[in-house]
């Protein structure tokens, strides 16, 4: 295992993870914080594998996000690269590399109920699991996040690159809201961390 991974994970998945890098000879780096993805999985043009994960994720997010990116490099190799990234393939070796972590020892027993929910059938994100990617949010530091399903409707809010938006109603799962700037309508995630405008 590359050098200080083990400082990201929960401390009795280690060893677990240890087994999986083993085998599979990838190169784990662990970056900067990217606000557009947990972390990829790339083949490089020297033939060697990449797996890059975002270091400010708790180390729940962590395992969950490293083990998806994992899923990636194996499903590739046992069913060839023409399967779709996130597949019925890519689905089940999810579902079969993460299966041994779900346990208390591993995961806060809150966690462990959604996490079985959500891994009967793994989205290309956790992060599109609303109930679970609020509960992983409770593991972060640093002060507390306001959501967008925390802000009144028709209030202003504003996004970490500074475009403001204006709250409007719910559309099934996401809520529909103005760029005051521009007027464009966009859908956003309830989970969404945003800062509330006065």
């Amino acid at each position: 295992m590359q050098k200080n991974l083990s400082d990201y994970l929960p401390k009795d998945a280690i060893d677990m993870v240890q087994i999986i890098l083993a085998s599979d000879n990838l190169v784990i780096k662990v970056k900067n914080e990217r606000k557009t993805k947990h972390g990829d999985y790339r083949e490089l043009p020297n033939g060697k594998h990449q797996i890059t994960i975002n270091s400010n994720l708790n180390p729940f997010r962590f395992l969950i996000t490293l083990i998806h990116e994992i899923a990636h490099f194996e499903a590739y190799n046992k069913y060839g690269r023409r399967i779709r990234p996130h597949g019925k393939e890519w689905k089940l070796t999810f579902q079969h590399l993460m299966l041994p972590f779900l346990r208390p020892e591993i995961f806060p027993i809150e966690l462990l109920p959604l996490l079985a929910k959500h891994f009967k059938n793994p989205k290309a994100s956790s992060d599109t699991d609303s109930y679970l990617a609020l509960a992983l949010k409770q593991f972060d530091e640093g002060p507390p996040k306001t959501y967008v399903f925390q802000v009144p409707l028709g209030n202003n809010f504003k996004l970490y690159n500074g475009r403001v938006f204006k709250k409007g109603s719910k559309r099934r799962k996401r809520f529909e809201c103005v760029e005051v700037k521009t007027g464009k309508l966009y859908l956003f995630n309830p989970n969404a961390e945003v800062e509330i405008i006065d």
